[in-house]
């Protein structure tokens, strides 16, 4: 009849979705890093000039992270027995087995978080933006090419070298003043030291072919099941100053919120996921945007002058991030399968 259309007797079905690319699913994991890095740098240094100290950031950070993780953790485990009674845990709580959680969260959890809050109450933001993320390709090359045999090509030597500089005319300029009794220094060689200890992640994520969702939640456990009840038994018997007490429940609710479930629960997922595409060298290579970012935050927000030698080196660095992600996507590491994330 006019006017009325026959459905078809086998009309098309609709289409699936379709799934996100690689590409995109690791191209949008390394923006969300970069952006919370970037927040985490001025937002730590904002911290420092308030009530508590960097062991206290420490605390609520994990404490933060371990509301959201820790039943996540018993989860992943339940599921996982349920499909395979002797897959590895860690007391039902962590995916990853006991040495391998313990291995993550100290080097990827504690000694991170509390070497780079140090750092902040000595040096400024711009100086963490960077020495902290410019050292990450420095370390992270040399640890790749020692433990997983990548090798170092020319156009990532080249930028390197001008991220290596970048950061000497930054540290050394401090390191010159500590003549004259500052102690900025200090703050840079945390700094320094807190990128190579995320490096040495990176490189055992990638070597383990941790997925990114486990490879966090192991992190937390380890470090709401350690750090955070040894330090909250240490503070209350006065064998460490603790300022927990006095700061008032809103600055406590931030640090858990943006420090704990931003910063470890958000970020380290992605980064790890942006490891898995891009591989650590290169994924610490694209984080060196960080820099850059983050020294303008601190002018923005903090108000800290930009000196002409913190300008240099983050010129420097930055010239090195276009030679460094020149290079070729690194293969996976031998004798690792990476699987998506579940």
């Amino acid at each position: 009849m006019p006017g009325i259309i026959q459905a078809p007797d086998n009309p098309p079905m609709p289409d699936r979705p379709t799934r996100f690319s690689p590409a995109l699913v690791g191209g949008l994991a390394a923006v969300v890093t970069v952006l919370i890095w970037t927040s985490f740098i001025v937002i730590a240094r904002a911290t420092a000039h308030h009530t508590l100290n960097s062991f206290d950031i420490a605390f609520m950070r994990f404490v933060g992270a371990g509301v959201v993780l820790l039943p996540w953790g018993w989860w992943l485990v339940r599921k996982r027995r349920r499909d395979n009674p002797q897959a590895d845990h860690w007391l039902g709580l962590s995916p990853l087995g006991a040495r391998l959680t313990a291995t993550v969260g100290l080097v990827g959890g504690v000694l991170y978080a509390c070497i780079a809050y140090s750092g902040f109450y000595y040096a400024p933001a711009s100086h963490a933006s960077v020495l902290m993320p410019g050292s990450l390709p420095l370390w992270t090359t040399l640890l790749a090419a020692w433990v997983l045999r990548d090798r170092i090509t020319r156009t990532r030597g080249i930028g390197l070298g001008l991220i290596v500089a970048g950061g000497l005319l930054v540290g050394g300029a401090s390191l010159w003043r500590a003549f004259d009794g500052g102690d900025v220094w200090k703050g840079d060689l945390l700094f320094l030291l807190a990128g190579f200890t995320w490096a040495n992640y990176s490189v055992l994520a990638r070597r383990h072919a941790l997925p990114a969702v486990e490879a966090t939640v192991a992190i937390s456990v380890f470090a709401l099941l350690t750090f955070v009840p040894a330090y909250a038994l240490l503070a209350a018997t006065g064998v460490v100053v603790s300022r927990l007490a006095e700061a008032p429940w809103q600055e406590l609710l931030f640090q858990a919120g943006f420090q704990g479930i931003g910063s470890v629960v958000i970020s380290g997922i992605t980064f790890t996921q942006m490891v898995r595409h891009f591989g650590p060298v290169r994924s610490t290579m694209i984080t060196s945007l960080v820099p850059g970012l983050s020294a303008l935050g601190a002018v923005l927000f903090l108000g800290e002058p930009l000196h002409l030698h913190l300008v240099l080196g983050l010129a420097l660095v930055t010239l090195g991030i276009v030679f460094g992600v020149r290079g070729p996507a690194m293969p996976p590491a031998r004798g690792a399968t990476i699987t998506p994330a579940r």
